[in-house]
């Protein structure tokens, strides 16, 4: 268990201090810059490969492979890996598009649900992974691309329902409201369908990945310099606060990559269905 720790404080210092800088005395401080490392081919242009780019690659095997696996193997009585696949693919099924949009309507937006929620999962756990160290949807690419897919499906769908005057009618000009105050109201709403539900999808998931690789690098950058640089100093006893701690964060992170898919896909599923209701 010790040897399993080290290796994983280690393995992030030494992935985040490629990425990121030192101060005196070999402490890194994690920033920004983590998440835009040198480029590895194609620098300055948009098809620039680094880390990053990299472990979206790592990521998306794994993901596709789990489930060709799971598809190859499949039996009618399952054992536990394909149990656990189909237990998260039952949980956006039911508990995300069901719940939210009814057994009907939802079947049309289960796959694009469940692409989602399965790719930010992926993506997210990158972040926690020994050898990775980084989440790849905390740079907003990925997070652009899915909150566009999103922002462009409900669109669709709420103008093949009810046209694209009945549409804007239905967002811009809710009923019962007195006409003054939609000169209020109207922009407020159009900024809302047009900037402020894909937005808020995007940063939230970017802010949470950021935030949860700067505690990940500060606990373990933390308990590599009081344990190993500055041992002998007196400061050893620290990395007994900053390992437990580190290994709280990894954790915690596991429970927010979960809940920032499950978050993502579930205000997917809602704004789809706000789109086709009749009223808003």
């Amino acid at each position: 268990m010790g040897a399993l720790l080290s290796t994983l404080a280690t393995s992030i210092v030494l992935a985040a201090a490629e990425d990121g800088h030192e101060d005196a005395g070999g402490f890194h401080t994690p920033s920004l810059s983590d998440f835009f490392p040198e480029a590895i081919a194609f620098g300055d242009t948009v098809f620039q490969i680094d880390r990053l780019w990299i472990i979206r690659i790592i990521a998306t095997i794994a993901l596709l492979t789990v489930f060709v696996i799971a598809a190859r193997r499949a039996k009618v009585v399952p054992g536990r890996f394909q149990a656990g696949v189909e237990y998260l693919l039952g949980f956006v099924r039911v508990q995300i598009g069901e719940e939210i949009m009814g057994k009907e309507r939802a079947k049309r937006y289960i796959p694009m649900l469940t692409t989602i929620f399965f790719t930010i999962l992926a993506f997210n756990l990158t972040g926690v992974i020994p050898g990775l160290n980084l989440a790849a949807s905390s740079r907003i690419g990925v997070p652009l691309l899915l909150a566009l897919w999103v922002f462009v499906t409900y669109w669709y769908a709420g103008i093949q329902k009810h046209g694209l005057g009945g549409y804007l009618k239905a967002n811009l000009f809710p009923p019962g409201v007195p006409w003054p105050i939609y000169f209020i109201l109207t922009p407020i709403e159009l900024l809302q369908i047009l900037v402020i539900r894909p937005g808020s999808l995007m940063v939230r998931l970017v802010a949470n990945m950021v935030a949860g690789h700067i505690m990940l690098v500060l606990c373990f950058a933390a308990t590599q310099f009081f344990v190993i640089d500055s041992a002998g100093s007196g400061l050893m006893a620290f990395g007994l606060l900053t390992l437990p701690a580190g290994i709280f964060v990894t954790l915690f992170e596991v429970l927010v990559a979960f809940l920032q898919a499950y978050i993502f896909a579930l205000l997917a599923a809602v704004y789809i269905n706000m789109s086709l209701e009749e009223e808003h």
